[in-house]
Order: C-alpha cells, then structure tokens, then sequence
C-alpha cells in the first residue's frame, strides 16, 4: 500500500495516509513534479499510461509523485525518474507549486507539489505500465499546443509550467560534429 505524507498549508508534515483515500479526500499532501531538459532547452514529456488512475493517456512533465515518509524529496524523485522513465540525473529544486483540482473518478489532486528540474542528453527508456509515449518539446511549442487543447495536458502541467520553464538551462552551442 502506497501512502502520503499529509501536510498543512505551509508544507510541514502532519500525518500519512495512503494515497488513493487522500485523492478520494481531497487531503493536502506533499508532491513532486520533475521538468528534464536537454542541452536545447527542450523539455522531456511524457504520455501517462492508459491504465493511470487518474490522468490516463494526457502529456505531462518529464515525471511527478509523492515522496514516502521519511524520504528526502530529490531521493524521491530520482527514484521516480528512474521508475517511471529509466533515466537519472542530478536534479534540483526551483519552486514549489499549490494547487487544488478535481479530477475524473472522483478523485482530487490537493497538492504542495515541489517542482525539480534537470538535465539528461539521451532517449528516455518508459516503464509502459507508467507512460507509453515521450518527446522532447520546444517550450514556445509545447505553449501552443496547451493554449490550442489544453485537455491533452495533466492539470498539473498547465499550472506550474511557466514556473518550471523559469529554471530551465540557458540552451548551449553545439559543438561541431566532425
């Protein structure tokens, strides 16, 4: 059984609850959302998988989840990246994101949610259980496609992007190929 930790308003730990009773609940508890970019600048997306409890088949960030009690939130991450999308590298934090919404199946998201960012030159290799599509995606690009259908994005994502995309590494030249 997966549980949360249960926060208050200002982050600060105030019980453990497993995590679909704090969805059905709509209870405030701790989050993580993970924004990788590539040397470009391009952000990593995933596709959530079609059998997610919630969310399923919408493009996300690079990965999200909750850390288990007693777990450091950059560990939590980085196990998540791994899990989620075979990939690690060093991540950091660059805000923090509250946010509250409904869901389908009567579920809510009721989030501290702390926003990491890194970097990873390569292909991600997904857990299909976990997301069945990737791509690397030009911000300016990826806020037209939100702006143009907003539902194939998670809530979460059109919330705190702009925040994310504030962190994101100053695109690096090239070095020549020869």
């Amino acid at each position: 059984m997966e549980r949360v930790v249960l926060v208050d308003e200002e982050d600060r730990a105030i019980g453990v609850e497993e995590k679909m009773a704090a969805h059905l609940g709509g209870r405030l508890h701790r989050a993580f959302s993970v924004f990788v970019f590539d040397g470009s600048g391009r952000l990593l997306l995933q596709r959530r998988a079609a059998g997610k409890y919630h969310s399923a088949r919408q493009w996300s960030n690079t990965c999200c989840g909750h850390p288990r009690p007693g777990e450091a939130l950059e560990a939590a991450a980085r196990r998540r990246l791994r899990e989620e999308m075979g990939l690690d590298c060093p991540l950091v934090k660059v805000a923090t994101y509250r946010y509250r919404a409904r869901l389908e199946n009567g579920l809510w998201e009721n989030e501290v949610d702390h926003l990491l960012a890194g970097e990873f030159e390569g292909s991600p290799a997904p857990d299909p259980d976990e997301a069945e599509g990737w791509r690397w995606v030009d911000p300016a690009a990826l806020r037209r496609e939100i702006a143009a259908e907003p539902r194939r994005f998670t809530v979460w994502l059109r919330g705190c992007l702009e925040q994310a995309l504030a962190a994101a590494p100053a695109p690096r030249a090239r070095a020549a190929r020869g």
